[in-house]
């Protein structure tokens, strides 16, 4: 089967989705389309095929007027959220170890994340986009479209929660990474189930202490 033409609609839905995860765009935010247009640089169809798929994956809703904004994502709906990623997340955490697929990419990924902790401070969208990598990574290895898929969803609407809000995570996240990498390398089931889910565990407790300790 050929590989599926991108379309400039397509285009224009990953320029938008980045800049939603990015936090250049926080919720709430009106998407017009000639706005957008004029910005992209591009006619107004795309843009509205791109806040169609926008509002489908929940990355935008219609508001009581009908006008397009970015969505929010809630403190009880990101709970549900790393509840339900952890169930998928640390069985594809054991399969990818069990799969026995090449390490490369992941021994990359180890390697950025040292130097991330031992170099020049990254950006914030170069930490979340290494660390979306890596849980693709790890999810493609288990071997399960439909998991990869649904693990890519939760992670996405995870990333929205309130654009810098959460506490710093660059070193004790990129320390848990490398756990993981280490454990799915070593072909270690266990050890890799239980470095997602400490994983996290620990996500969830700095969003938890930090909305009750914001200072």
């Amino acid at each position: 089967m050929a590989d599926k033409i991108e379309t400039l609609g397509d285009t224009t839905f990953k320029r938008l989705k980045a800049m939603i995860l990015d936090g250049t765009l926080e919720p709430g935010t009106r998407l017009s389309e000639k706005k957008f247009a004029d910005h992209l640089g591009v006619s107004r169809t795309p843009v509205r095929e791109a806040i169609g798929q926008l509002v489908s994956e929940g990355l935008a809703k219609r508001s009581a007027g009908g006008t397009p904004v970015v969505s929010s994502v809630t403190l009880n709906e990101i709970m549900e959220i790393l509840h339900v990623r952890s169930l998928l997340e640390c069985e594809a955490a054991r399969k990818a170890a069990a799969s026995g697929k090449s390490t490369g990419a992941l021994k990359e990924i180890r390697s950025k994340m040292q130097a991330f902790m031992s170099g020049p401070r990254p950006s914030t969208a170069e930490h979340s986009a290494l660390d979306m990598r890596l849980h693709f990574i790890i999810a493609e290895m288990a071997g399960s479209k439909l998991l990869l898929e649904l693990i890519e969803g939760l992670k996405v609407k995870t990333g929205m929660y309130d654009q810098g809000s959460i506490p710093d995570r660059l070193v004790p996240g990129c320390e848990e990474h490398i756990a993981l990498i280490d454990a799915v390398i070593a072909q270690d089931q266990e050890a890799a189930r239980v470095a997602m889910k400490l994983h996290l565990v620990n996500v969830r407790e700095s969003i938890i202490s930090h909305i009750y300790h914001p200072f």
